[in-house]
């Protein structure tokens, strides 16, 4: 008999039909490197890890978005990368394209286009020729006297996008610069002015702007200067706060030494890129637009492709499906096929249905007969009927909430303004409630029109940041999937022995001493050692650069000398103890039916047997199991078995 919800497989070549693509779209990523090249940028300052080499905050930039592009060749090589510098003298001589209408003091280096490993090479060439000769980049990129007004900056960034990125692609801007205060001069309230209006703009058309703002000891970025007056701000916080301090700073900001820009940069990027856009209905007539975003997703190989050689060229071979009558051996159009169970007797025939009512509009089934569904019908027994959204149901103590009840990863969701207008403020005004009375909402969540519906915990997480008032974590919900009656099991617990107080001391001693810091493990900090060795090989064939496996670093190996040296000699004196413990020798006794001895016997032993005549101690069963193997009949008693069992030496 077939599982009873076989009704709800799909084929993979027929999930396209019933799948829900719409959510898909944005799936290609489009990153901008905007990167400033004044005097400053260009200052050489000697090199922290090569003697007697000179270097700068510009090459640094440069190097950083080279191996952004490398990693990203690997991981994700549908994405596209450009590169925009700005504060230079140098002009694009092409008059078309995406550099033809770009503004004074701008210039693109690399025009938006998807990842190659030739493109890159062509900027490693340029930074190797820029560690032998410091004025290389200078030579290349002159800086301009008088800086380039930042509205102008985002314009150009905006025109770029505008000709060289998919409308469908997540698009962001990295804008890296040490300058705080790039309009000093009287007219510096129209240039904010300008600047904020046209970054307006260009969030307008689908882009994100990332700042990364690099700070020294000897020039500190203060961002109150200008950037807080410009930048968009990204949070619930510094959406409210907006009204009453202008002056609040955005949470996507990142000022780091510029050692630490490569770092920061490989951290903001992935693409936050939203699972499904819905709206969230709080009450008859009251909804508010909102995103969801899976905070956890596995990373794995890239699916490889399949090639035909030809001889002189190799060429990509693509798969498809084809549906053909099993009768007629005929391809037929996929528009034309129907779903239908495993179970049940072949399709009624034009005769058997002719003497039926056909003045009714529906689809009958005889006793016995197979029924059939269309792809609609298929997609509302999953969707029950229902229309992708979330429906609040109401509040519950979030003492209530249990950590089993999360059975899958949780979906995060955050207000989405382009939606319904005012979503942000009523978001947080729910957001800030819940979490002041300590509650939970209820909600019956579909996410996409091909999902299933689920009973959902609504849990509020407010902002947090850490000892530095970095942001750690944002404000939104998080969307616990609640278990049905038919997920629960029931576990198999068993009595065992309490260990002593003197042993449970014992063992948290050398438990306290290789307690994680702070407390948390940090997945952030310890990339998948499978996934990044493979990468590492992958990206040295591209780029024709020798690989050392020795040379490669898995952060997730225990560091054993250090175990031995904080916790080994607390661990060994637990273990004497744990030896000397009385339970140890213990045994509790299980409930059960119990082991039937080994019956079994070779056929040396039971040759032995006959050669010593002793066939007559052998158990029934034994005698059983050899006449078995050898095709011959095991009905009779003892004697007759054993007589068989001769006669079969007797002949071999």
């Amino acid at each position: 008999m077939a599982p009873y919800d076989d009704w709800n497989d799909v084929e993979d070549e027929e999930e396209d039909e019933l799948q829900d693509a719409s959510f898909l779209e944005a799936r290609k990523d489009v990153i901008l490197f905007c990167i400033d090249c004044s005097e400053s940028m260009q200052a050489l300052y000697e090199d922290p890890k090569y003697e007697d080499v000179q270097t700068c905050h510009l090459f640094t930039a440069l190097q950083a978005a080279v191996e952004i592009q490398k990693r990203k060749i690997i991981v994700g090589p549908n994405d596209s990368v450009g590169i925009l510098l700005f504060n230079t003298t140098r002009r694009s001589e092409s008059r078309q394209g995406q550099g033809a209408d770009l503004n004074d003091g701008t210039f693109l280096y690399e025009p938006i286009s998807p990842l190659s490993a030739p493109k890159v090479q062509q900027l490693i060439q340029l930074l190797d020729a820029a560690r032998e000769d410091p004025d290389e980049l200078r030579n290349t990129f002159p800086p301009s006297k008088q800086s380039t007004p930042l509205g102008n900056v985002f314009t150009s960034c905006n025109w770029v996008l505008r000709d060289g990125a998919p409308k469908t692609a997540t698009k962001r801007v990295f804008l890296i610069t040490d300058e705080d205060d790039p309009h000093p001069s009287k007219g510096a309230k129209q240039l904010i002015t300008s600047a904020r209006t046209t970054l307006i703009d260009l969030t307008q058309a689908g882009a994100t702007v990332e700042p990364f703002f690099i700070s020294t000891e000897s020039k500190p970025f203060e961002v109150p200067k200008f950037y807080e007056s410009v930048l968009l701000p990204n949070s619930l916080a510094d959406e409210e706060s907006s009204d009453d301090d202008p002056s609040v700073l955005p949470e996507s900001i990142s000022i780091a030494r510029i050692e630490d820009l490569l770092s920061q940069m490989r951290f903001h990027e992935v693409p936050k890129r939203a699972q499904c856009s819905i709206p969230f209905h709080l009450a008859e007539g009251f909804t508010i637009g909102v995103k969801g975003y899976g905070l956890v997703t596995e990373q794995k190989k890239g699916a490889y492709k399949y090639f035909v050689d030809l001889g002189d060229r190799m060429e990509v071979t693509n798969s498809r499906t084809v549906y053909v009558d099993e009768d007629r051996q005929a391809e037929v159009e996929r528009d034309t096929i129907l779903y239908g169970p495993d179970l049940g007797a072949s399709p009624v025939t034009e005769d058997a249905d002719s003497d039926e009512d056909d003045t009714i509009d529906a689809r009958k089934v005889r006793l016995g007969r197979r029924p059939f569904y269309t792809t609609e019908e298929i997609r509302s027994f999953r969707t029950l009927g229902l229309e992708p959204g979330i429906k609040l149901l109401g509040f519950k103590d979030k003492s209530e909430l249990l950590f089993e009840d999360n059975v899958k990863h949780s979906l995060f969701i955050y207000p989405d303004e382009l939606g319904y207008s005012g979503s942000k403020r009523t978001f947080s005004a729910l957001l800030n409630s819940m979490a002041k009375k300590k509650k939970i909402g209820l909600a019956l969540v579909l996410s996409r029109r091909n999902a299933t519906p689920a009973f959902c915990a609504v849990l509020p997480q407010q902002e947090k940041k850490d000892e530095d008032e970095d942001w750690t974590e944002p404000a939104g919900f998080h969307l616990v999937q609640l278990p049905f009656a038919d997920d629960i099991r029931a576990a198999a617990v068993e009595k065992g022995f309490r260990a002593s107080d003197d042993l449970k001391d014992s063992a948290r001693a050398w438990i306290d001493k290789l307690s994680v810091k702070n407390g948390t493990y940090p997945p952030d900090s310890y990339p998948n050692p499978s996934l990044a060795f493979h990468n590492a090989q992958l990206q040295a064939t591209a780029f024709r650069e020798e690989f050392d496996p020795d040379s490669f670093e898995d952060l997730t190996e225990p560091k054993y000398d250090m175990i031995h040296k904080r916790a080994g000699n607390l661990v060994k004196s637990w273990k004497t103890e744990l030896a000397n413990d009385p339970s140890v020798s213990l045994v509790v006794p299980k409930a059960g039916s119990k082991r039937k001895a080994e019956t079994s016997v070779n056929d040396a032993e039971i040759r032995a047997k006959y050669e010593a005549g002793a066939l007559a101690k052998l158990r029934v069963d034994q005698l059983k199991e050899f006449l078995k193997a050898k095709s011959i009949p095991v009905s009779g008693k003892k004697a007759d078995l054993i007589e068989r069992v001769a006669e079969w030496f007797d002949a071999h």
